[in-house]
């Protein structure tokens, strides 16, 4: 879903390119009863919604070069099914124990309209294309986990205000498009790195997510819950309906970019930075409306906008993915995009398997652990037609391993002839335990694995494609320092996360003029010399 004012609402163009044959509730009550080809095969026939899977032709096997070697085994791809992973081993899927409820839940949910539809992917995929060659970057952000407590139109608002800012500010500095992404309307389900969680000698389950189960810490709220996904789903859908609205409404109107700004960020050294860009933005849109240039175009007054989050809960993932009629292929349509996490990308594990069958774009994260080989392997699987814009490689490692690792992935990717959009998550590999108990990311290490994701490019000769932030447009106190120093004793103030530290406005905008500076310096080194004087 690009938003757009074309996909604000059903119109006629809209439903000619997504006709009801898409929309309609598949016949099987449980499962969609459609095998798929490879999300990048173009299938000799195209298969009908109202074919049964013995009805299908065969589709082709995978080509030799996706061929996979396990640590322990051959895995060829082969043939896909929608429900094909349950075959697989899957990892960080919480346990239901009311089987009868679960299924109730998935047939809902199968019943349900798409989230997003499948020409909005497409587009998405088109515009990572040209970031992985260096003609557009990725600006994706967004909430650690989205609750259903802090679920309201202001937190939505202010959270795309801060994307809608920094893609301005990345914008101006690299002079390319920005493609920004939210990790929103969607992004509930975390992976964990414990099963159980114990305080005082009382052990529970591990909150999964609010889609899942219950952040108080009680038996009860802990026990997996089947109608959270409905609840999920509706919460997404609210959301995103919203975010169309900002998007194509005239909120996101460039002329309206001085009217951006956060109040807690206005006086701010980032706000006046910021304010000071608005006012150069504002000079030059009146320029072209002296010079005679139309400024109430589309591009102008409305912004292309997607949605994201990690593919963790398969079940929910399954019973929300669709046949779409114009190309014969399956897609996801919970998000525009999905990503397949550190700790769920084995190559022949349930959710790499479930993801090779989507057609949606697709993110790979990966840690200074991940084996070059086993990257390009596991890139094989999901993208065997090597097709630009399907992938894209988010390494979160911090700054040190960054240049020591991040090297070796490139070069791997690169010999084996694979496209792939390269973006820098920093996030992740900065957590640390503040001494107050509370989880915290320090400013100056995200500023510094940034940096280095950069340098590394820069000595590879690689494009740098973009950044993945865990982010909020709240004035949180999640992660410390920034130019509005947030300390350790600043913590407890206001931590709101659910989950993991999010950068809020304030240190968000600094991060997005470090990048543009970067961006900036990029494009005037790449810039071709002026020809040689003639001597006049």
């Amino acid at each position: 879903m690009a938003l757009t004012n074309s996909s604000l609402i059903p119109t006629k163009s809209l439903l000619q390119t997504y006709p009801q044959s898409f929309l309609t509730k598949p016949k099987s009550p449980s499962v969609l009863r459609v095998s798929a080809v490879h999300s990048a095969d173009t299938p000799k026939n195209p298969i009908s919604a109202d074919k049964s899977p013995k009805q299908q032709p065969a589709p082709p096997l995978a080509t030799k070069s996706a061929a996979v070697t396990a640590p322990s085994q051959n895995v060829a791809p082969g043939k896909w099914t929608l429900d094909g992973w349950k075959s697989k081993t899957a990892l960080q899927l919480p346990e239901y124990p009311d089987q009868a409820d679960l299924e109730s839940v998935l047939k809902t949910l199968e019943a349900f309209p798409p989230i997003v539809f499948a020409g909005e992917a497409r587009s998405l995929e088109e515009r990572l294309a040209e970031a992985a060659v260096g003609q557009a970057f990725l600006l994706q952000g967004g909430d650690c986990a989205e609750s259903f407590k802090e679920f309201n139109a202001n937190n939505i608002r202010d959270t795309f205000r801060i994307v809608l800012q920094m893609g301005a500010v990345l914008m101006f500095g690299g002079q390319m498009p920005v493609i920004k992404v939210g990790r929103m309307a969607g992004q509930f389900a975390k992976p964990r790195s414990e099963p159980f969680e114990e305080k005082n000698g009382v052990k529970l389950p591990s909150y999964r997510g609010d889609n899942i189960n219950g952040d108080s810490f009680d038996e009860k709220s802990r026990i997996p819950d089947p109608q959270r996904m409905i609840r999920a789903y509706c919460q997404s859908a609210a959301t995103l309906n919203l975010l169309r609205a900002f998007a194509t409404g005239g909120y996101a109107a460039m002329q309206r970019v001085t009217q951006w700004n956060l109040d807690f960020t206005e006086h701010s050294e980032q706000g006046d930075r910021y304010r000071e860009l608005a006012h150069r933005v504002d000079e030059a849109l009146g320029f072209m409306a002296a010079a005679g240039l139309t400024i109430d175009h589309p591009i102008m007054t409305t912004t292309e906008f997607w949605t994201s989050h990690e593919c963790l809960l398969l079940p929910y993932e399954q019973s929300l993915t669709r046949l779409d009629s114009t190309s014969g292929l399956y897609y996801d349509c919970s998000a525009h995009f999905l990503w397949v996490g550190e700790r769920t990308r084995q190559l022949d594990g349930a959710h790499v398997e479930f993801l090779r069958g989507v057609a949606n774009p697709l993110g790979i994260k990966v840690s200074d652990k991940m084996d070059p080989n086993q990257l390009v392997k596991l890139i094989e699987i999901l993208n065997p037609q090597n097709k630009p814009g399907r992938i894209t490689v988010i390494a979160r490692m911090g700054a040190e391993n960054m240049r020591v690792k991040l090297p070796h992935l490139i070069r791997a990717v690169r010999r084996a002839g694979l496209i792939v959009t390269w973006v820098s998550d920093p996030m992740h590999g900065n957590t640390i335990k503040a001494p107050c108990g509370l989880k915290t990311r320090p400013f100056d290490a995200i500023r510094a694995e940034v940096r280095a994701f950069f340098d590394v490019h820069e000595q590879e000769g690689s494009h740098p494609g973009g950044v993945h932030l865990e982010m909020t447009g709240q004035n949180v106190t999640e992660c410390i320092g920034g130019s509005r120093t947030v300390t350790f004793d600043d913590l407890g103030s206001r931590y709101h996360t659910h989950c993991d530290p999010r950068l809020n406005a304030s240190q968000s905008l600094e991060l997005a003029f470090i990048i543009a500076e970067r961006l900036r310096r990029r494009r005037i080194s790449s810039q071709q010399p002026l020809a040689p004087s003639l001597g006049l």
